[in-house]
């Protein structure tokens, strides 16, 4: 039976796709160093991560790929014979839809010219193709006569593809072998082929010759040998194991080589072109910090046993791999030494093809902790040492996209853009002479075993459909932008700028909540007694009967942890630092029944220090958790459902009110909540969300008020509330649903709590108050199409509306990263899990943006994008400050990641500031020290001993140049 198998998992694909950085040497090596790849560690640092913006040399072959059989169809058309995909189709397809339609398929031998403008619309520069031996000869036999429709038909291809400046690259045979050799002689089993094909090559030479400068003779025979004859999932379906697959594999080797000669012979003085073979591979990396020479060996081993069973005849020495002669001993066909001679060098180029065929048998050859990844650029690194820095053709690339996708193969982009720069990469940096890219396929088509479950066109067929019309999907549109660009253009607004920030901007360091050590260092002024030590020889302190000592109350210079914790922190030269205070540990009943004393007289020794050391304080009244059991709540405002509940909003503004009076004398900057569009992700149903919110929403405002009218005339801060604010892009700009769904991401991650706020205080955006029209427009449209009844967003009363209104005093923004949207599409097979987001976004991660261990992506750009997003919604009048940001860093002293962070996030503050004219008043690195392991702490601490990491010297030099300044001077 013909089976479709699940392809190779896309977001495996995008989860394993890394960038390797080359610290090849390029002095001179000899061919068969391709184990050094594995030697030379894979770090994965900035540098190595760093997408490459930068073009391909100016004569870069850019190309797009077909074969005969997934897209010709008229199978049995103008003399056309039977070839082994078309018998094994049709003898063992139990759908009589995948028959039919595999006997069209993209009908390209009646469309062709529709190909044609489709590679006009590219814009490449070439296109590879294959012919079909058995529309060409019918029996197989190059000596009968050719079928005259079939030669014209080539004819007619090639001569139009040279008149659009379209280099052909032609192919004699990609698997679809005349059944007819199959029948009568075994097919690939029997050496008779040798010579059979050699007669078909020489015909096809002497009939096209002198158009093509490219031939390949066969492409990837690896899986002919294996997938055709060993295990039968390819035609012709034979299931002869390994000892078949090696006599295959030697014949086709044989056949190549004899095609070669004729070629070099006979047509090359005339013709002047060039012939090799396209051989596939998969790519595999020991086990993460084990490249030991065993492991290394192991590594070298499973590509020798896929791409060195081909290459090492052609490319090497003209004989098999020593590790495939010691594993296969007698069942291995020999050369002789001299067919070793013969088959060595017949090759005038590396056509290599890296595509999913080949990683799915690759994940069956490994062993010990390997694994297989997408990684060209390691893959053309290893051809480079191993066979002598050959000339490469990337003659096949690209991965499945599921079939229901259609036109917008969104993941086949990024795949696609990895791939592409991967190439860049081993061309720039490891000298690797790539000189064409063949992206695969160019139109949908038959997909061998996978029939029409998957796609891998750049244009979209709908093969019901009788015209089978050519679709440009986005990665189309995605390629032909890459080809007019000849490459990855440099954003030219991501070029470094030189200038200072204000001299009162915050440079500030963020800690969530400050841990309370109560009691003193010392009790010597807390214990009453008066001792004696040693009176009966115990070696033991006895106090002594009767005597009675004056004791004070502990004073701030008694925490010694306090003095310690803020000589950490002012050593980073940082002006402001902002720290959370514990609601249910100063509160621990919810309510002013029990006040715990203690915790605020730690809180106000630490403030009071800070004044001392004239470092100003910016306070977070309640930082949640995101976590069970209270989310940071007192544990009784909790149990009573918490933010779900309106008496929490009363018990806030309770608390905020004995803060601002027990502590406001020392504070300038209080933020009421930590992220409230974080903690509403908790609850588990979009009412429960909504309805959180709305309460989180009313608590800010009362506590904003409370101020305002008590506490402001006296202490003068400001007040407001932190949102995380991650910046978005469209997963595929290619497409308004994304864009839109970016715009729908942002107004529920950000506008959702400051357009209620800001919404009439600036542009006169959303007057009536309350929630923004467009939120309140998606939402009900959204519960009409899942059959809710009515919105599940609370409204606001108007009391209500003008309490929230204008109750900000600056916007405080803790941004990290940069997420792709895209729309959630509800899909069977998601239709059973929890609930989508109320946004109705998917959000994903470009994996050619460099990240960290945690996989935060490292996207600076996205900061300035948002500081201008805020800005224009809201306008200028509010200041703006980045109250936390920063990345993890698994190093304990050399954080180079962090330093990178540090410096770019900077950078981008500072065009925002003074290129774009945002009101940017402070920027927070999160955080001050790590705890137990290495993460995002400017300072390690092992053993009660802080140690600074070296991005507190970067930091350190930001601050006291004020920014950076063209003469790199100290801002006075």
């Amino acid at each position: 039976m013909l089976n479709h198998p699940s392809p190779p998992s896309l977001q495996w694909l995008l989860l394993c796709t890394l960038f390797w950085a080359c610290g090849c040497n390029k002095a001179a090596y000899s061919p068969g160093e391709g184990r050094n790849v594995w030697q030379q560690p894979k770090m994965d640092t900035i540098e190595t991560q760093s997408f490459l913006h930068d073009t391909f040399p100016l004569e870069f072959l850019w190309g797009a790929g077909t074969s005969a059989f997934q897209t010709e169809g008229a199978w049995d058309q103008e003399g056309k014979g039977r070839s082994i995909w078309d018998h094994f189709i049709n003898s063992s397809a139990s759908d009589s839809l995948v028959t039919e339609a595999a006997s069209v398929v993209s009908d390209s031998y009646t469309r062709w010219e529709e190909d044609v403008k489709a590679l006009e619309l590219l814009g490449v520069r070439s296109y590879s193709f294959s012919l079909s031996w058995p529309r060409l000869f019918s029996d197989g036999n190059a000596r009968s006569q050719p079928n005259r429709a079939a030669v014209e038909h080539y004819t007619r291809v090639i001569k139009k593809l040279q008149e659009k400046n379209i280099e052909p690259i032609v192919t004699l045979h990609h698997w679809d072998l005349p059944q007819v050799l199959q029948e009568q002689y075994g097919g690939w089993k029997n050496d008779t082929l040798v010579g059979m094909f050699q007669e078909y090559a020489a015909f096809c030479f002497h009939t096209f010759g002198s158009q093509v400068r490219y031939w390949i003779t066969m492409h990837n025979p690896y899986l002919v040998a294996v997938q055709g004859y060993g295990t039968g999932v390819h035609a012709p379906g034979e299931t002869g194991g390994l000892s078949v697959s090696l006599i295959v594999a030697h014949n086709l080797i044989r056949a190549h080589a004899k095609a070669w000669h004729t070629y070099n012979s006979h047509f090359r003085p005339t013709q002047k072109g060039k012939i090799s073979i396209v051989l596939g591979s998969h790519w595999v990396e020991p086990q993460k910090g084990r490249a030991t020479a065993a492991n290394v060996d192991f590594c070298q081993q499973s590509i020798e046993a896929v791409l060195g069973w081909f290459a090492n005849p052609i490319f090497g020495d003209g004989d098999y791999p020593v590790s495939l002669r010691t594993k296969h001993g007698a069942l291995l066909p020999t050369f002789t030494p001299e067919e070793k001679l013969w088959v060595q060098k017949t090759a005038d180029f590396f056509a290599l093809s890296f595509g999913p065929n080949n990683f799915r048998l690759g994940r069956n050859l490994i062993q010990f902790g390997q694994s297989v990844t997408p990684d060209l650029r390691r893959i053309l690194s290893w051809i480079k040492l191993e066979y002598g820095d050959p000339r490469v053709l990337v003659a096949e690339a690209g991965w499945f996209s599921e079939a229901s996708i259609g036109t917008e193969d969104t993941v086949a982009i990024y795949l696609m853009k990895s791939f592409i720069n991967q190439v860049l990469q081993a061309i720039k940096f490891d000298g690797v002479q790539v000189f064409g890219y063949v992206a695969w396929s160019l139109v949908d088509g038959f997909e061998w075993n996978y029939g029409y479950t998957v796609r891998r066109g750049l244009f979209y067929i709908d093969f019901t459909e009788p015209n089978r019309t050519r679709t440009p999907k986005t990665s189309a549109l995605y390629y032909q932008r890459l080809v007019a660009d000849n490459g990855f253009l440099k954003d030219e607004a991501s070029g470094e700028v030189n200038g200072r920030f204000p001299c009162d901007f915050h440079w500030g360091i963020s800690e969530s909540t400050l841990q309370v050590h109560f009691y003193p260092f010392s009790p010597q002024f807390t214990d009453p007694h008066l001792y004696s030590w040693n009176l009966t020889g115990d070696r033991l302190l006895h106090p002594i009967p009767g005597v009675k000592l004056h004791t004070r109350p502990a004073q701030c210079t008694d925490y010694l942890t306090i003095h310690a914790h803020l000589r950490l922190f002012a050593s980073t030269g940082a002006s402001h630092y902002c720290f959370a205070l514990n609601w249910s540990l100063i509160l621990p009943h919810g309510d002013l029944s029990n006040i715990n004393t203690e915790a605020l007289r730690y809180y106000r020794c630490v403030l009071t220090e800070l004044k001392k050391m004239n470092l100003e304080a910016v306070v977070i009244l309640y930082y949640p958790t995101h976590r069970a059991p209270n989310l940071g709540l007192p544990g009784q405002l909790h149990a009573s459902g918490g933010w779900l509940n309106h008496s929490t909003v009363e018990a806030f503004q309770e608390y905020a009110a004995l803060c601002y009076q027990q502590l406001g004398p020392w504070v300038q900057y209080w933020i009421t909540i930590n992220e409230p569009n974080r903690l509403v992700d908790v609850y588990s149903n979009g009412r429960e969300k909504h309805q959180a919110a709305h309460n989180l929403l009313l608590a800010h405002a009362k506590a904003w008020r409370l101020y305002e009218s008590e506490h402001f005339h006296q202490q003068k801060a400001l007040v407001s509330l932190a949102l995380h604010a991650d910046w978005a892009e469209p997963a595929n700009p290619f497409l308004d649903s994304h864009i839109a769904a970016v715009q729908r991401f942002l107004l529920f991650e950000l506008g959702r709590f400051l357009d209620p706020l800001l919404g009439t205080r600036h542009k006169g955006k959303n007057s009536k108050g309350g929630y923004s029209e467009e939120m309140q427009t998606y939402l009900e449209e959204r519960a009409q199409v899942m059959g809710l009844p009515g919105t599940p967003l609370p409204s606001f009363n108007e009391s209500e509306k003008e309490e929230l209104r204008g109750a900000l005093s600056f916007v405080a923004l803790n941004h990290f990263t940069t997420r792709l949207v895209s729309p959630y599409l509800q899909t069977q097979g998601n239709s059973q899990q929890k609930q989508p987001p109320d946004h109705g976004c998917l959000t994903l991660s470009d994996p050619t943006w460099p990240s960290s261990s945690l996989k935060q992506a490292i996207v600076p750009q996205g900061l300035r994008k948002l500081l201008n997003w805020v800005n224009q919604r809201y306008g200028g009048a509010l200041p703006i400050i980045v109250t936390a940001s920063g990345i993890d860093d698994q190093a304990p002293v050399e954080d180079k990641l962090r330093q990178h962070y540090l410096r770019s996030y900077m950078q981008e503050a500072l065009k925002a500031h003074q290129v774009d004219g945002v009101n940017l008043q402070g920027f927070y690195m999160w955080k001050l020290q790590d705890r137990h392991v290495s993460q995002f702490g400017l300072f390690t601490s092992t053993q009660h001993l802080s140690k600074a990491k070296d991005s507190v010297a970067v930091y350190r030099k930001i601050i006291s140049h004020g920014g950076f300044p063209v003469d790199n001077t100290t801002q006075t």
